[in-house]
Protein backbone atom coordinates (compact mmCIF):
# COMPACT_ATOMS: atom_id res chain seq x y z
CA UNK A 1 0.00 0.00 0.00
CA UNK A 2 1.80 3.22 -1.40
CA UNK A 3 1.45 5.99 1.66
CA UNK A 4 1.18 8.91 -0.64
CA UNK A 5 -0.76 11.89 0.64
CA UNK A 6 -3.15 13.97 -1.54
CA UNK A 7 -3.55 17.37 -0.61
CA UNK A 8 -7.18 19.34 -0.98
CA UNK A 9 -7.73 22.23 -3.57
CA UNK A 10 -9.45 25.39 -3.72
CA UNK A 11 -10.95 26.35 -7.08
CA UNK A 12 -9.94 30.59 -6.89
CA UNK A 13 -12.02 31.26 -9.82
CA UNK A 14 -15.05 29.85 -12.06
CA UNK A 15 -17.81 28.55 -9.66
CA UNK A 16 -20.57 28.04 -11.93
CA UNK A 17 -19.59 30.12 -14.71
CA UNK A 18 -17.24 27.30 -15.58
CA UNK A 19 -20.75 25.24 -16.84
CA UNK A 20 -21.01 27.95 -19.48
CA UNK A 21 -17.39 27.62 -20.63
CA UNK A 22 -15.69 30.43 -18.55
CA UNK A 23 -12.25 30.56 -17.35
CA UNK A 24 -11.61 28.32 -14.28
CA UNK A 25 -7.98 28.51 -12.03
CA UNK A 26 -7.63 25.58 -9.58
CA UNK A 27 -4.59 25.57 -6.86
CA UNK A 28 -3.57 22.97 -4.55
CA UNK A 29 -4.36 23.48 -0.82
CA UNK A 30 -1.67 21.94 1.54
CA UNK A 31 -3.83 22.51 4.65
CA UNK A 32 -5.63 19.71 4.30
CA UNK A 33 -4.58 16.10 2.93
CA UNK A 34 -5.79 12.09 2.82
CA UNK A 35 -4.39 9.20 2.02
CA UNK A 36 -5.65 5.51 1.62
CA UNK A 37 -4.29 3.29 4.55
CA UNK A 38 -5.34 0.59 7.37
CA UNK A 39 -4.14 2.50 10.22
CA UNK A 40 -5.88 5.70 10.91
CA UNK A 41 -3.79 8.82 12.18
CA UNK A 42 -6.59 11.20 12.17
CA UNK A 43 -9.76 9.72 12.39
CA UNK A 44 -11.19 8.24 15.70
CA UNK A 45 -12.01 4.43 15.67
CA UNK A 46 -15.90 5.14 14.95
CA UNK A 47 -14.82 7.35 11.99
CA UNK A 48 -12.68 4.86 10.65
CA UNK A 49 -15.46 2.20 10.70
CA UNK A 50 -17.51 4.67 8.32
CA UNK A 51 -14.79 5.12 6.24
CA UNK A 52 -14.54 1.79 5.91
CA UNK A 53 -18.06 0.99 4.90
CA UNK A 54 -18.12 4.34 3.13
CA UNK A 55 -15.41 2.67 0.56
CA UNK A 56 -17.63 -0.68 0.53
CA UNK A 57 -20.56 1.34 -0.80
CA UNK A 58 -18.53 3.76 -2.85
CA UNK A 59 -16.36 0.14 -4.69
CA UNK A 60 -20.30 -1.42 -5.31
CA UNK A 61 -20.57 1.73 -7.60
CA UNK A 62 -17.84 1.17 -9.65
CA UNK A 63 -17.57 -1.96 -9.96
CA UNK A 64 -20.74 -1.13 -11.61
CA UNK A 65 -18.78 1.41 -14.18
CA UNK A 66 -15.82 -1.48 -14.22
CA UNK A 67 -18.35 -4.35 -15.28
CA UNK A 68 -19.92 -1.76 -17.65
CA UNK A 69 -16.88 -1.03 -19.36
CA UNK A 70 -17.41 2.82 -18.96
CA UNK A 71 -14.82 4.01 -17.01
CA UNK A 72 -11.83 4.34 -20.11
CA UNK A 73 -9.16 2.51 -17.81
CA UNK A 74 -8.66 -0.77 -16.19
CA UNK A 75 -9.19 -0.71 -12.81
CA UNK A 76 -8.06 -3.79 -10.14
CA UNK A 77 -11.33 -3.57 -8.61
CA UNK A 78 -11.32 -7.00 -7.08
CA UNK A 79 -7.85 -5.52 -4.95
CA UNK A 80 -9.98 -2.46 -3.85
CA UNK A 81 -12.82 -5.26 -2.61
CA UNK A 82 -10.08 -7.01 -0.70
CA UNK A 83 -8.33 -4.46 1.25
CA UNK A 84 -11.50 -2.97 2.18
CA UNK A 85 -12.25 -6.71 3.60
CA UNK A 86 -9.07 -6.21 5.57
CA UNK A 87 -10.18 -2.65 7.03
CA UNK A 88 -9.15 -0.01 4.41
CA UNK A 89 -9.95 3.44 4.95
CA UNK A 90 -9.56 6.79 3.66
CA UNK A 91 -7.37 8.59 6.34
CA UNK A 92 -8.17 12.21 5.67
CA UNK A 93 -8.35 15.71 7.37
CA UNK A 94 -10.29 16.96 4.41
CA UNK A 95 -13.89 18.39 5.48
CA UNK A 96 -16.87 17.62 3.52
CA UNK A 97 -18.77 19.93 2.05
CA UNK A 98 -16.46 22.41 2.49
CA UNK A 99 -15.19 22.99 -1.49
CA UNK A 100 -11.72 22.33 -0.87
CA UNK A 101 -12.15 18.42 -2.40
CA UNK A 102 -12.97 15.54 0.12
CA UNK A 103 -14.23 13.44 -2.77
CA UNK A 104 -12.14 14.79 -5.14
CA UNK A 105 -8.87 13.41 -3.23
CA UNK A 106 -10.46 9.93 -2.62
CA UNK A 107 -10.92 9.53 -6.08
CA UNK A 108 -7.57 10.74 -6.48
CA UNK A 109 -6.16 8.43 -4.44
CA UNK A 110 -7.92 5.36 -5.30
CA UNK A 111 -6.90 6.40 -9.20
CA UNK A 112 -2.96 6.15 -8.48
CA UNK A 113 -3.83 3.02 -5.96
CA UNK A 114 -5.76 0.62 -8.10
CA UNK A 115 -5.64 1.94 -12.12
CA UNK A 116 -3.25 -0.04 -14.31
CA UNK A 117 -3.02 1.97 -17.29
CA UNK A 118 -2.68 5.13 -15.15
CA UNK A 119 -1.47 8.44 -16.84
CA UNK A 120 1.21 9.17 -13.92
CA UNK A 121 0.89 12.47 -12.24
CA UNK A 122 4.79 12.12 -11.98
CA UNK A 123 4.91 14.40 -15.21
CA UNK A 124 4.06 17.26 -16.76
CA UNK A 125 1.09 15.56 -18.70
CA UNK A 126 0.04 17.29 -22.06
CA UNK A 127 -3.74 19.12 -22.92
CA UNK A 128 -5.13 15.47 -23.99
CA UNK A 129 -3.78 13.38 -20.90
CA UNK A 130 -5.39 16.53 -18.40
CA UNK A 131 -8.85 16.06 -20.79
CA UNK A 132 -8.47 12.34 -20.84
CA UNK A 133 -7.72 12.11 -16.79
CA UNK A 134 -10.90 14.97 -16.08
CA UNK A 135 -13.26 12.44 -18.24
CA UNK A 136 -12.13 9.35 -16.18
CA UNK A 137 -12.24 11.53 -12.77
CA UNK A 138 -15.63 12.81 -13.81
CA UNK A 139 -17.34 9.57 -13.85
CA UNK A 140 -15.58 8.08 -10.92
CA UNK A 141 -16.87 11.64 -8.65
CA UNK A 142 -20.30 11.32 -10.33
CA UNK A 143 -21.17 9.30 -6.90
CA UNK A 144 -20.80 11.91 -4.42
CA UNK A 145 -22.72 15.13 -6.38
CA UNK A 146 -24.93 13.38 -8.84
CA UNK A 147 -22.73 15.16 -11.56
CA UNK A 148 -18.97 15.51 -11.77
CA UNK A 149 -16.51 17.61 -14.29
CA UNK A 150 -14.05 15.64 -12.91
CA UNK A 151 -11.51 19.01 -12.26
CA UNK A 152 -11.52 18.67 -8.23
CA UNK A 153 -9.69 15.16 -8.57
CA UNK A 154 -7.82 16.23 -11.55
CA UNK A 155 -6.32 19.05 -9.27
CA UNK A 156 -5.51 16.36 -6.45
CA UNK A 157 -3.91 14.43 -8.45
CA UNK A 158 -1.88 16.37 -10.52
CA UNK A 159 -0.84 18.79 -7.40
CA UNK A 160 -0.41 21.43 -9.74
CA UNK A 161 -2.27 24.55 -10.31
CA UNK A 162 -4.44 24.35 -13.54
CA UNK A 163 -5.95 27.07 -16.21
CA UNK A 164 -8.94 25.89 -17.38
CA UNK A 165 -9.08 28.00 -20.55
CA UNK A 166 -12.59 26.80 -21.84
CA UNK A 167 -13.53 22.72 -21.80
CA UNK A 168 -11.35 21.94 -24.50
CA UNK A 169 -8.28 23.71 -23.18
CA UNK A 170 -6.82 22.54 -19.40
CA UNK A 171 -3.02 23.03 -18.44
CA UNK A 172 -1.22 23.38 -15.88
CA UNK A 173 -0.04 27.19 -14.99
CA UNK A 174 2.74 29.29 -12.95
CA UNK A 175 0.99 31.47 -10.31
CA UNK A 176 2.66 34.42 -8.70
CA UNK A 177 4.40 33.84 -5.78
CA UNK A 178 2.76 34.47 -2.33
CA UNK A 179 4.99 38.27 -0.78
CA UNK A 180 5.58 37.72 2.71
CA UNK A 181 5.54 41.15 3.04
CA UNK A 182 2.35 41.65 0.98
CA UNK A 183 -0.36 44.37 2.52
CA UNK A 184 -3.02 43.05 0.32
CA UNK A 185 -4.23 39.30 -0.09
CA UNK A 186 -6.24 36.51 -0.79
CA UNK A 187 -8.51 34.60 2.55
CA UNK A 188 -10.83 32.17 3.42
CA UNK A 189 -13.72 32.23 6.50
CA UNK A 190 -14.92 29.11 7.99
CA UNK A 191 -18.68 29.53 7.68
CA UNK A 192 -18.92 26.51 9.77
CA UNK A 193 -21.85 25.36 7.93
CA UNK A 194 -21.75 21.70 5.60
CA UNK A 195 -22.81 23.03 1.79
CA UNK A 196 -24.26 20.62 -0.48
CA UNK A 197 -23.45 20.91 -4.02
CA UNK A 198 -25.57 18.90 -5.87
CA UNK A 199 -29.10 21.04 -5.41
CA UNK A 200 -26.94 24.24 -5.33
CA UNK A 201 -25.64 23.40 -8.96
CA UNK A 202 -29.38 22.53 -9.85
CA UNK A 203 -30.06 25.77 -8.26
CA UNK A 204 -27.86 27.34 -10.85
CA UNK A 205 -29.17 25.23 -13.86
CA UNK A 206 -32.71 26.27 -13.03
CA UNK A 207 -31.82 29.77 -12.70
CA UNK A 208 -30.52 29.66 -16.41
CA UNK A 209 -33.50 28.55 -18.16
CA UNK A 210 -34.80 31.73 -17.04
CA UNK A 211 -35.31 34.74 -19.31
CA UNK A 212 -32.29 36.93 -19.00
CA UNK A 213 -30.60 34.76 -16.61
CA UNK A 214 -27.99 33.32 -18.83
CA UNK A 215 -27.61 36.81 -20.42
CA UNK A 216 -26.74 38.07 -17.30
CA UNK A 217 -23.91 35.18 -16.65
CA UNK A 218 -22.34 35.64 -20.25
CA UNK A 219 -22.36 39.46 -20.56
CA UNK A 220 -21.37 40.06 -17.13
CA UNK A 221 -20.99 37.07 -14.66
CA UNK A 222 -18.29 35.27 -16.71
CA UNK A 223 -16.32 38.43 -18.39
CA UNK A 224 -15.42 39.81 -14.48
CA UNK A 225 -14.52 35.84 -13.88
CA UNK A 226 -12.30 35.79 -16.99
CA UNK A 227 -10.77 39.14 -15.99
CA UNK A 228 -10.12 38.08 -12.46
CA UNK A 229 -8.01 35.45 -13.52
CA UNK A 230 -5.63 37.04 -16.09
CA UNK A 231 -4.76 39.80 -13.96
CA UNK A 232 -3.96 37.06 -10.64
CA UNK A 233 -1.89 35.16 -13.04
CA UNK A 234 -0.20 39.06 -14.29
CA UNK A 235 0.17 39.69 -10.96
CA UNK A 236 -1.86 43.49 -11.34
CA UNK A 237 -3.37 43.67 -7.83
CA UNK A 238 -5.48 46.94 -8.79
CA UNK A 239 -6.97 44.91 -11.77
CA UNK A 240 -7.79 41.89 -9.47
CA UNK A 241 -9.54 43.84 -6.67
CA UNK A 242 -11.86 45.59 -9.54
CA UNK A 243 -13.18 42.73 -11.04
CA UNK A 244 -13.35 41.00 -7.72
CA UNK A 245 -15.75 43.56 -6.85
CA UNK A 246 -17.87 43.30 -9.79
CA UNK A 247 -17.98 39.24 -9.34
CA UNK A 248 -19.21 40.16 -5.49
CA UNK A 249 -21.54 42.40 -6.49
CA UNK A 250 -22.97 39.79 -8.61
CA UNK A 251 -23.28 37.10 -6.88
CA UNK A 252 -24.44 38.36 -3.96
CA UNK A 253 -27.51 40.15 -6.47
CA UNK A 254 -28.18 37.04 -8.41
CA UNK A 255 -26.78 33.91 -6.36
CA UNK A 256 -28.02 34.82 -2.48
CA UNK A 257 -28.97 31.65 -2.11
CA UNK A 258 -25.52 29.80 -2.52
CA UNK A 259 -24.24 32.47 0.07
CA UNK A 260 -24.80 31.59 4.26
CA UNK A 261 -27.87 33.67 5.34
CA UNK A 262 -25.08 34.64 8.98
CA UNK A 263 -22.64 36.00 5.74
CA UNK A 264 -24.65 37.70 3.43
CA UNK A 265 -24.40 41.10 5.54
CA UNK A 266 -20.88 40.42 5.92
CA UNK A 267 -20.71 40.20 2.49
CA UNK A 268 -22.28 43.22 1.69
CA UNK A 269 -20.45 45.23 4.14
CA UNK A 270 -16.76 44.50 2.48
CA UNK A 271 -18.80 45.63 -0.43
CA UNK A 272 -19.87 49.21 1.05
CA UNK A 273 -16.78 49.61 2.80
CA UNK A 274 -14.54 48.21 0.28
CA UNK A 275 -12.14 46.53 3.13
CA UNK A 276 -12.36 43.32 1.39
CA UNK A 277 -14.34 41.56 -1.53
CA UNK A 278 -15.91 37.78 -0.75
CA UNK A 279 -16.77 35.39 -3.39
CA UNK A 280 -17.50 31.51 -3.28
CA UNK A 281 -15.33 29.05 -2.76
CA UNK A 282 -16.65 26.30 -4.96
CA UNK A 283 -20.68 25.81 -5.08
CA UNK A 284 -21.20 27.02 -1.64
CA UNK A 285 -23.66 27.06 0.58
CA UNK A 286 -21.60 26.62 3.40
CA UNK A 287 -17.79 25.51 3.80
CA UNK A 288 -15.07 28.16 3.29
CA UNK A 289 -16.10 31.89 1.68
CA UNK A 290 -12.99 33.25 -0.08
CA UNK A 291 -12.00 36.71 0.46
CA UNK A 292 -9.75 39.27 -1.49
CA UNK A 293 -8.17 42.44 0.47
CA UNK A 294 -6.43 45.69 -0.63
CA UNK A 295 -5.40 45.75 3.31
CA UNK A 296 -5.01 42.67 4.58
CA UNK A 297 -5.03 43.75 8.25
CA UNK A 298 -8.05 46.28 7.87
CA UNK A 299 -9.73 43.70 6.42
CA UNK A 300 -8.68 41.41 9.62
CA UNK A 301 -10.04 44.44 11.83
CA UNK A 302 -13.65 44.36 10.01
CA UNK A 303 -13.84 40.85 10.26
CA UNK A 304 -12.40 40.18 14.11
CA UNK A 305 -15.41 37.97 14.88
CA UNK A 306 -13.78 35.63 12.36
CA UNK A 307 -10.39 33.97 12.31
CA UNK A 308 -9.56 34.10 8.94
CA UNK A 309 -6.72 32.60 7.43
CA UNK A 310 -4.17 34.05 4.57
CA UNK A 311 -3.85 31.96 1.84
CA UNK A 312 -1.81 34.67 -0.87
CA UNK A 313 0.27 37.85 0.03
CA UNK A 314 0.30 40.42 -3.05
Amino acid sequence: MANKNFKSKILLFGEYSIIHNSMGLTIPFDFYKGKLTFKSRNLSEEEAKQSNADLKKYAAYLQGLVEKKELGFTFDIEALNADIEKGLIFDSTIPQGYGVGSSGALVAALYERYAFDKVYNEEKPGTDDILKLKAQFAKMECYFHGTSSGLDPLICYLQHPLLIENKEAIGAVQIPESVKTGNGGIFLIDTKQVGKTGPLVQLFLDKCKEDGFLGLVRKEMIPFNDNCIKAFLKGEAKDLLSNVKELSHFLIAHLDPMIPKKFRKVWKQGLESESYYLKLCGSGGGGYLLGFAPDLEKARAELKEFNIEVIHRF
